[in-house]
């Protein structure tokens, strides 16, 4: 027994020591290093070869701005109903990123590569229907919005007016819009897709962002968003935490 146990033991060792010799267990040091050429070289060492942002989850993003964009608006119209300064240079920056990203961009995402497979596979008709109408009444405000943002139409009383009702109807629209996108339409479309297919789309959603708003778009239109967020005092999350 005792000597089938040291035979087990040398035979043991004696496969470690080949696999040190070999160099197949990566010590810390060498981790560190491999992990520091990855980062040169722009990649995550744990990230999966082709694992990258998918189509669903960068819309889902590009929601999150139009939310943050939304709430910018709602400031705005709450200055304009209590005849308070509503800084209309933060108006019509709002109303340009919606205009370039969420409508330009995000919305036509959705027309040219979600909306028609849906229609295709005879799933969500009518909800895609609907979600094309208020696309286009969404520009349609965004028009009215933009065209009355300047401080010189914000001082005539029926100019003010006609411009909270237009930014009222764009919210509205938009909340219960983006929210039946989120929980109906955007779980659905993995199934509509191959899994090859799914991919290739989210390469593609990036490279239509790269296209449009340069390296790491998406950031700064974030940035850009945060901007506007503190010129209007809004941007501090814990403020919005209820004081008994």
């Amino acid at each position: 027994m005792k000597k089938e146990n040291d035979l087990t033991r040398r035979i043991f060792l004696g496969r470690i020591g080949g696999l040190l010799g070999a160099g197949a267990i990566i010590t810390p040091r060498e981790f560190v290093e491999e992990a520091g050429a990855a980062e040169k070289a722009g990649k995550n060492p744990k990230e999966k070869e082709g694992e990258g942002i998918s189509p669903v989850e960068d819309l889902m993003r590009e929601h999150g701005v139009l939310s943050r964009l939304l709430l910018i608006y709602e400031e705005i119209l709450r200055r304009l109903k209590a005849n308070k300064t509503s800084l209309p240079e933060v108006l019509s920056s709002s109303a340009g990123i919606i205009r370039r990203f969420v409508e330009d961009y995000h919305e036509k995402l959705e027309e040219e590569h979600l909306f028609p497979r849906y229609e295709k596979a005879g799933k969500l008709v009518d909800l895609v229907k609907v979600l094309r109408e208020q696309h286009e009444a969404g520009r349609r405000l965004t028009d009215q919005i933009r065209g009355r943002s300047m401080a010189a139409a914000q001082e005539d009383p029926w100019e003010r007016k006609e411009l909270a009702k237009s930014m009222l109807l764009f919210i509205r629209m938009y909340r219960p819009h983006k929210s039946r996108e989120e929980t109906v339409l955007f779980p659905v479309f993995h199934s509509l897709v191959s899994p090859a297919e799914y991919a290739k789309l989210g390469d593609e959603f990036e490279d239509r962002e790269q296209a449009l708003f340069g390296q790491e778009g998406f950031e700064k239109i974030v940035a850009e968003v945060a901007k506007l967020e503190k010129t209007l005092g809004i941007f501090d999350l814990a403020q919005f935490i209820p004081k008994e």
